[in-house]
């Protein structure tokens, strides 16, 4: 199954999220106009507001307020990686320049504010305490997962504990509110069960994230191979290796995770290859998966269901 293949239950749907998206992006400033449709327009999957539509689906919610908050989810996320590419110093993301690069930092922090409050603008629409707790608490979670992050910039010392619960905020946390929010419009009991769904899909996601960063094609997932090392990120493959690793594979690591850059590309990947850490990554990432997918048991089959289940296959799967 493709991934648009796996989108069609809510193809409409998102023909009409991406006119909404259109639409808000409007401002009377021209410069946060230009860098917002810029960021939007070099496309991306997707993925956080198809996983709400098809919660809403899967339940039977058909209110207008679904394509609002799924656009606020893509808000909140397109806002996130222009913050993520200008602390990251990225050049490159979806195998074009990342707004700081052609625009400047400054108009990337600046914009990225700008999505955030259009975000809370558009939440507000909505008139449902509920929601806006979901989406303020996931906020806040993803900003306190990226200081996080930085903290454990450069840190070999890094273990695997800190480093789920690392992704578990700046990543999973949107998936979760998104799924969670399918629940929460339609006043479903299985509201905690679509957020375990999307915690652990997230999770997944971004493990093979880190997975891609050694092993992607860069055609493919539209980024330099090696970024996460040149930054100093201890991602799960280079703990396994530091955990289970000879003495000198050990050394390797650590030099690299403490000095950063890539010139010790070619001796990490070596030595994470002969651990067999991308295997090990991948594996973690493959019970994230069966977790999520076991989270859906109780609800009713519908093609809405079938989706997300292969949506969290998808996650674990693929190679961009």
């Amino acid at each position: 199954m493709t991934f648009l293949s796996m989108l069609a239950p809510v193809a409409d749907d998102m023909r009409r999220l991406d006119l909404l998206i259109g639409e808000r992006l409007e401002s009377d400033v021209p410069l946060v106009r230009q860098v917002a449709q810029y960021i939007v327009a070099a496309g991306g999957k997707r993925l956080r507001p198809a996983l709400l539509l098809l919660a809403c689906g899967a339940l039977g919610y058909r209110g207008e307020s679904r394509l609002t908050l799924a656009a606020v989810v893509e808000f909140i996320h397109t806002a996130t990686l222009l913050h993520d590419d200008v602390v990251d110093e990225s050049a490159l993301r979806r195998g074009r320049q990342t707004a700081n690069a052609a625009f400047g930092n400054a108009a990337s922090v600046l914009v990225g504010d700008f999505l955030y409050s259009r975000s809370f603008q558009m939440m507000v629409e909505v008139q449902d305490m509920r929601v806006m707790r979901v989406l303020a608490d996931a906020t806040n979670a993803i900003a306190g997962g990226e200081v996080m992050q930085l903290m454990g910039s450069h840190d070999p010392e890094v273990d695997e504990a800190r480093y789920l619960e690392v992704i578990r905020r700046k990543t999973a946390k949107l998936f979760e509110a998104a799924a969670r929010l399918g629940g929460v419009l339609a006043k479903s009991p299985m509201e905690e069960g679509l957020a375990r769904y999307g915690a652990h899909v997230g999770t997944a996601f971004q493990l093979i994230d880190d997975v891609l960063d050694y092993f992607g094609e860069e055609t493919e997932i539209g980024k330099t191979l090696g970024d996460d090392l040149a930054e100093g990120k201890p991602t799960l493959p280079l703990i396994h290796a530091l955990r289970s690793g000879s003495s000198a594979e050990r050394s390797v690591v650590r030099h690299a995770i403490v000095a950063g850059g890539r010139e010790d590309f070619g001796a990490v990947l070596a030595a994470i290859r002969a651990c067999g850490s991308l295997d090990y990554a991948r594996a973690v990432a493959e019970r994230e998966c069966t977790a999520a997918q076991a989270a859906l048991a109780p609800l009713a089959d519908s093609e809405f269901k079938r989706s997300l289940l292969e949506l969290a296959s998808f996650s674990v799967a693929r190679h961009s």
